[in-house]
């Protein structure tokens, strides 16, 4: 048998389309970007998280010359969040990502599968949904309702 799946998820062709607190997230995003420690990869990413209580925080990704021992920009702003706020909703997420040189043929670059991973754990956690945006250096722009939009077989607590 043979089984689709279907996402549903928004495209802004630029930031004139988004509202005004998308517009900052996006801002501070590309702002967290801009202190990447990417050397290696020379791939910056940046990230911008809105809590339930309105506060915005940010990430970026860092690397190390001992790969893996980096961690990519969503997981650092997860994981501070978690360990400074750990009874907040998270309502948004907005990533930034691209070659350090700007190269206006960047598609909108979603996070790698360890990110979505831990993103869904704390989708999860706050039994919420979390609006998911990336975009690439152009303010291009896609939105998904869930980190599940992004990992349709995901695995979770109940597995275990």
């Amino acid at each position: 048998m043979k089984k689709d799946f279907q996402i549903s998820y928004e495209y802004f062709k630029n930031a004139g389309e988004l509202d005004d607190i998308e517009k900052e997230l996006l801002d501070k995003a590309k702002q967290a970007r801009e202190n990447a420690y990417s050397p290696y990869s020379e791939f910056s990413v940046g990230c911008s998280v809105l809590l339930e209580n309105g506060q915005i925080f940010t990430g970026n990704n860092q690397e190390n010359a001992a790969f893996p021992s980096g961690l990519c920009a969503e997981r650092t702003a997860l994981f501070w969040i978690s360990a400074n706020f750990p009874e907040e909703k998270i309502k948004k997420i907005f990533v930034v990502g691209g070659p350090k040189e700007f190269s206006e043929n960047n598609p909108p670059i979603p996070p790698c599968g360890a990110c979505r991973q831990s993103l869904l754990e704390y989708e999860t956690k706050q039994n919420e949904n979390i609006d998911l945006y990336f975009s690439n250096m152009n303010d291009e722009v896609i939105k998904v309702k869930s980190i599940k939009d992004l990992l349709p077989f995901y695995f979770d607590a109940t597995f275990l």
